[in-house]
């Protein structure tokens, strides 16, 4: 019986011996047992990832995903490595079997690694910039290098030499950089645009060209710019680093909202500024998105061609505020105005007929001639 089982080295045999049906299930328990541990752990980890997820403490939700990601499949990969080892494998065998064992745990170590690292910048990133937003292109950047790191050890743990390879790359590299010209601008400009941090995600900003909204988020190619009708607008990164960019959160997110208002040459101005002021304090104390501590400023300007003008400054939380902040002081401004007899006049137009035009064409002969009553000018004439 143990004679089938038994496949020699010299002949190209996978073994050196007689396999028994022992090893067969041992090697078989030790899989099973690798699988359904790696199952239960899997499950117990997303279990308590929920129930971090509930506390304030954000280094547990990093560390349990780390654990997740390397404890079950590498219950999983000794698992398999006991079960290879259980078998007689022949010297060739084992040492494949070992480098692609080894080549797993690589791989696995890798993308742990490169995904609590991405948790690691993404975290750093939000803490700086105190944004519900996510720069991505650093997230990204740091896996890809992780990732990198992480292929050349498992080449190097296969028995491929990387000093040739690296050195292709280099000379490739060169190449790639040259085709991919307009990528790596839009690459580095987000790399600059995020680095020098005068525009972070959560960011209300205007560019020169009129477009404006919050800066959603900044990956390695484009920022997503969100408008105020929720529309989203995609700026390559080379064209938001070329700009020039009007960012109302930096380096406060208050703004001041100016209101032109014009009043009555007949109008008692200390009068008027007296109740313009106590509008203006209405306002800031109860619209939503006003600063309640600001004291509204009201500061003559110009003798207009009908009225005295003067401007109102209000102060909002932020700029997209700033609409209903005026809209709330017109409206009672207006009806306070009205209650105090301030006139807010308006240009009055009196248009002139033009002058009726008088010919007089005296004849040769000395007499008299018809000379019609009015004479009507044409339009533009």
């Amino acid at each position: 019986m143990h004679g089938r089982g038994v496949m020699r080295e010299g002949c190209g045999s996978t073994v050196t011996g007689s396999v028994s049906p022992d090893m067969w299930i041992t090697a078989a328990v030790a899989v099973a047992v690798g699988v359904i541990v790696a199952g239960v752990l899997r499950a117990a980890l997303r279990r308590l990832g929920r129930e971090a997820e509930r506390t304030r403490w954000r280094a547990d939700d990093a560390v349990l995903s780390l654990l997740r990601s390397v404890l079950p499949w590498g219950v999983a990969i000794v698992g398999v490595w006991v079960a290879a080892l259980r078998m007689p494998l022949s010297a060739g065998y084992r040492n494949d079997a070992d480098h692609a064992l080894a080549g797993a745990v690589v791989v696995v170590l890798t993308f742990a690694a490169a995904r609590a690292v991405a948790e690691v910048v993404r975290a750093g990133a939000l803490s700086r910039s105190s944004t519900s937003g996510s720069a991505t292109i650093f997230v990204n950047i740091a896996r890809i290098v992780v990732v990198m790191i992480g292929a050349l050890v498992l080449l190097d743990s296969l028995g491929i030499a990387i000093a040739p390879l690296l050195t292709a790359l280099g000379v490739g590299g060169l190449a790639v950089a040259l085709a991919l010209q307009d990528t790596l601008s839009n690459l580095f400009a987000g790399v600059h645009i995020l680095a020098s941090r005068k525009v972070l995600p959560g960011d209300f900003i205007q560019l020169d060209n009129g477009m404006e909204g919050y800066v959603v988020d900044t990956n390695w190619r484009n920022t997503t710019v969100r408008q105020l009708p929720n529309n989203i607008v995609i700026v390559p990164n080379a064209t938001l680093a070329s700009s020039v960019v009007t960012n109302y959160h930096q380096p406060d997110q208050e703004t001041s909202v100016s209101v032109p208002v014009g009043v009555s040459y007949d109008s008692d101005l200390d009068h008027v500024e007296r109740v313009t002021r106590e509008v203006g304090l209405e306002v800031m104390g109860e619209v939503e998105g006003a600063v309640p501590t600001h004291e509204p400023l009201i500061r003559y300007n110009a003798f207009g061609d009908s009225s005295v003008n003067f401007i109102v400054i209000l102060r909002a939380t932020e700029i997209t505020n700033q609409h209903l902040i005026r809209h709330e002081f017109i409206k009672r401004l207006h009806r306070r105005y009205q209650a105090e007899a301030i006139e807010i006049p308006f240009p009055v137009r009196t248009v002139v007929p033009a002058r009726s035009a008088t010919l007089a064409v005296q004849p040769a002969n000395g007499a008299p001639a018809n000379i019609p009553e009015s004479t009507t000018a044409p339009a533009g004439g």
